[in-house]
């Protein structure tokens, strides 16, 4: 087994695993012909940590200009909401913020939001960069062009990110249907996720 495939095959552990929301913000309902079916995606993965009891940090970029999370989704739970200029989230605010979450770092960071050409690619290489493995969920996050998304995404595969959908992410932190979370995750996917195409 490659070195490079060692490293990919782990599991999600609730203990060892961030969410992070990066800039899903008013301003760019207009511009994002994907926005409404990330959202929807979005708001199933949010409520699927709640129930996992998955630590969330949010940002927000230049909330001066680009107004505040979108209130579609409810972010009420998150350990913090960062505002910041830097397109990367990997923010001293946030590194703080992880510190005093894991002592440390986190093992991973599921990665989501906008743009994904943009904050999300540079947030995926700092944490890459810091030892924090990302799983990026491809159908949370959008850009203005197509092209601009799906190059990113191809980028962020090459680099080692693991490239993974809403649901892939929820069932990996589920594992089990014996899990106590079951019957309410089951309710929560029961409906499918939107499909993040043009």
């Amino acid at each position: 087994m490659s070195s490079k495939a060692a490293h990919s095959l782990y599991r999600l552990r609730a203990n060892q695993t961030l969410f992070m929301l990066c800039d899903i913000q008013e301003k760019f309902k207009p511009a994002i012909p994907l926005f409404d079916a990330l959202v929807e995606n979005t708001k199933k993965l949010l409520e699927a940590g709640k129930i996992l009891n998955m630590p969330l940090l949010v940002t927000e970029q230049y909330p001066e200009r680009l107004g505040s999370t979108v209130c579609e989704l409810d972010v009420s739970h998150a350990c913090a909401k960062v505002s910041k200029t830097k397109f990367s989230m990997y923010v001293p605010p946030v590194q703080k913020k992880m510190q005093e979450i894991f002592g440390g770092k986190p093992k991973t960071a599921v990665l989501f939001g906008l743009e994904t050409h943009v904050c999300i690619e540079q947030t995926a290489f700092d944490l890459t960069n810091n030892a924090i493995n990302v799983w990026l969920v491809a159908d949370c996050c959008a850009s203005r062009l197509k092209q601009d998304r799906d190059l990113a995404l191809q980028r962020l595969r090459d680099i080692g990110c693991m490239i993974c959908t809403t649901e892939s992410v929820i069932f990996n932190m589920l594992e089990d249907k014996n899990h106590d979370s079951f019957k309410d995750i089951a309710a929560l996917v029961k409906k499918v996720s939107a499909d993040l195409k043009i």
